[in-house]
């Protein structure tokens, strides 16, 4: 950035920002020709030949053009990054420079001399009142606000303490000299706008000094970890000019109103600079959210890659596979709303754009549920069957699949604690859905399944509900939390259960029951008590009970698996009328749905 020694007040004075933005623009545009390229590899070249081709030749084809694919998404995030940190130098260098060349303007008005090294040479002035001589002129430095030798106002007294004074051999005394004080003034503003410039100047240095590929360029794993380290460094410099002003502690809807006043290109910088931060803000649009991420995945992959703590592995083959899913052609279209590793993992997905869409379910997963290579093939495959059943009644219709929370093991899943955690960053997100939808009125369903039920139910019960929902839909409950759908927070006739007659997860015992038989009937459950308060499946719950079926035998006896009723909800070929009647009423026919009578 700078040569010695270093940024002056001249250079300071005569840097013209312009051309730092104008540079930023050429890397901008550096960056968008990467990314269209980086589209038409994978889309006119690569999708072409996938579909119509099928030999040898055309396979190792496609394996090269995937790595020209890549190059070109590298290219696309490195020069976004010098783009982001040369507007953000620029920007940040704005305000000391216009704070030193009002400085420099008061000295000249005022007839005052400013020296190659700061200081201040100021005219006599005023008389000795003793003497009635005139008092003579001199010289100040500025103090910068530092504390020690970087800050060459400051002198040692004859305490040998540190103490600003305007140099050495000064008088002890006030000088009378009225330009001293004005004088003074103008040198400390110099010198504190300067040192402010050095430390932004030393700031972005340090992290365009990093953004730079080795001689050969492979992109791998090792790359992308290279790359996720530059966009730290990139962020850290960036964080004042950026990071600041990004509305965390507001609303979703303040987010989405302050997203929409920024520009074009302000949008890319927050994206490029803060993929992590934008791509899991709730209040921003999902186009914004799923290019974030895109853009942070391969980054997140690499952080993990050699990790053994913390089920590091289980995260990387989960997030992997979303990669994997991501990069294939899907209809309805995946949306990536959100990653993360902390806890168990994070993974947001829709299918769909819920912005949209008219119709959007949120389901929440429950008993188990990790960020892993299951969550990346079954668990999302459920948001992908309703979005898909939900689109034949009708096709403005998207499914979301939240993991935004840790899910229990079996462990601790008989305690409240995860889904009392859960609720209210379940809430945030609904709230960022409600906002960031285009439909005036949109119809918005909340799932929750097993362990979820409980989660959504918590949810639901604080104060206003959960934003924007219409409908209520627990699968495979063992309690929501509530006695009644009515504190669920919605209208009446809007909470539906599916309880299937062999899911075992619906009969858990009542805590003070815990000692009995598990596997009661209705008839020996009295009120219909199980283990998170009322049965939603019970008449004196009084929510709508859809068609659901027996479901599969738990067990050996179906062999399924240990409890195939519990888990096929959502499966049109394990449980048709429930993945149906959940399709209809994401869709927003409830009134369309079979029922069967509750408990």
């Amino acid at each position: 950035m700078t040569t010695a020694p270093g940024l002056t007040w001249q250079r300071l004075r005569d840097l013209r920002l312009s051309e730092l933005t104008d540079a930023a623009d050429g890397w901008r545009a550096a960056s968008a020709f990467a990314d269209a390229a980086r589209e038409r590899v994978e889309g006119d070249m690569s999708g072409k030949l996938t579909k119509t081709q099928d030999s040898e030749s055309a396979r190792a084809a496609v394996k090269r053009l995937k790595r020209l694919s890549e190059n070109y998404h590298y290219i696309h995030t490195e020069t976004g990054l010098v783009r982001g940190a040369l507007d953000g130098l620029a920007s940040e260098l704005g305000a000391p420079q216009r704070r030193l060349r009002e400085a420099l303007d008061d000295a000249a008005s005022l007839g005052y001399t400013v020296n190659d090294n700061g200081s201040i040479d100021y005219p006599a002035g005023g008389k000795n009142e003793l003497t009635g001589d005139g008092i003579p002129g001199g010289s100040v430095v500025g103090n910068n606000g530092l504390i020690g030798a970087g800050n060459p106002g400051l002198y040692r007294d004859a305490n040998d303490m540190l103490n600003p004074a305007p140099g050495p051999g000064a008088p002890a005394l006030k000088s009378p000299n009225p330009h001293r004080a004005k004088a003074q003034d103008v040198a400390d503003r110099l010198a504190h706008a300067l040192r402010e410039a050095r430390e932004i100047d030393e700031r972005y240095s340090s992290a365009l000094s990093k953004l730079k590929a080795a001689p050969g360029l492979t992109v791998d794993t090792g790359t992308w970890a290279d790359v996720a380290s530059d966009v730290d460094a990139v962020s850290g410099a960036a964080r004042e000019y950026l990071g600041k002003e990004i509305p965390f502690d507001k609303s979703p809807a303040d987010r989405k109103e302050w997203w929409d006043h920024l520009t074009k290109e302000q949008r890319e910088e927050y994206i490029t600079s803060f993929p992590d931060v934008i791509g899991n803000l709730d209040g921003i649009p999902a186009t914004a959210r799923d290019t974030a991420n895109r853009e942070n995945l391969p980054l997140v992959i690499a952080s993990l890659e050699g990790q053994t703590g913390d089920g590091a592995q289980d995260k990387l083959a989960g997030l992997k596979g979303i990669q994997d899913k991501l990069s294939k052609e899907s209809h309805p279209p995946m949306y990536l709303l959100g990653i993360g590793t902390q806890g168990k993992g994070r993974a947001i997905v829709s299918y769909g754009n819920p912005d949209t869409s008219k119709n959007v379910s949120s389901y929440v997963p429950g008993l188990g549920t990790a960020l892993d290579a299951d969550f990346a093939e079954d668990t999302v495959r459920r948001a992908f069957q309703t979005a898909k059943g939900a689109q034949k009644y009708d096709p403005s219709s998207a499914s979301i699949v939240w993991l935004g929370y840790d899910a229990p093991g079996f462990k601790d899943v008989m305690s409240t604690t995860d889904a009392n955690n859960g609720a209210p960053h379940y809430n945030a997100f609904m709230g960022g859905l409600q906002a960031t939808n285009e439909h005036k009125n949109p119809h918005i369903t909340a799932i929750g399944h097993s362990y979820g039920s409980l989660t959504v139910g918590t949810a639901a019960r604080q104060d206003g509900g959960i934003p924007g929902a219409d409908d209520i839909v627990l699968l495979g409950s063992p309690g929501t939390g509530a006695q009644t759908a009515d504190e669920l927070n919605v209208a009446k006739g809007h909470v539906f259960v599916g309880s299937a007659d062999n899911d075992p997860v619906t009969y858990l015992p009542a805590k003070k029951d815990l000692l009995g038989p598990v596997f009661t009937g209705p008839a020996e459950r009295g009120d219909g008590e199980i283990w998170f308060g009322r049965d939603p499946a019970s008449k004196n719950f009084g929510a709508i009970r859809m068609e659901s079926g027996d479901g599969p035998l738990p067990l050996w006896l179906s062999g399924q698996g240990p409890t195939p009723a519990h888990s096929g909800y959502f499966d049109t070929d394990r449980n048709p009328s429930a993945a149906d009647n959940i399709a209809r009423i994401v869709a927003g026919n409830s009134d369309s749905i079979t029922t069967e009578a509750p408990r």
